[in-house]
């Protein structure tokens, strides 16, 4: 796996992420997105810490740089000095449909369709009483697709 020789760890992962982003709800959609990132690895045979890894920080940089000039590409530049493989940073400039970037790769189109979901599903669980994810069921999600 020659795109993944020199991916940072879980845990450097982590600590960037900390270090850009100190919002908890924000952290805990990163958390949201690598959980579904990583099944669909998993489910399709892909690179499991690259894909976990590409939904952990897609966001990264969103709370300092909020605005689309600049999410997600003080992040991307982050991430390139870093060292993180050009087709983890390719999929998180897609997420982001105004950066232009187009979605090609399996990882790419998964970071987009997770990180979408992940946050509705999110939403769903806030409008409920107790505001729990655990307490979100397909047929609330479903309803509110209007499906």
């Amino acid at each position: 796996m020659p795109e993944t020789e020199h991916l940072p760890s879980r845990d450097q992962a982590w600590d960037l992420l900390c270090q850009y982003t100190e919002k908890e709800g924000l952290r805990k959609h990163a958390l949201a997105v690598e959980a579904a990132m990583r099944y669909y690895a998993r489910l399709w045979g892909e690179d499991e810490e690259l894909w976990g890894l590409t939904g952990l920080l897609h966001d990264f940089d969103y709370e300092r740089w909020p605005d689309p000039e600049n999410h997600p590409y003080r992040g991307n530049e982050i991430l390139a000095a870093q060292g993180y493989p050009e087709v983890m940073r390719t999929a998180i400039m897609g997420h982001a449909p105004y950066t232009g970037t187009p979605r090609e790769t399996r990882l790419a189109k998964a970071l987009y369709a997770c990180d979408e979901l992940a946050g509705f599903v999110t939403a769903v669980a806030l409008i409920k009483q107790s505001k729990r994810l655990a307490d979100v069921d397909l047929s609330s999600v479903m309803k509110r697709l209007k499906v």
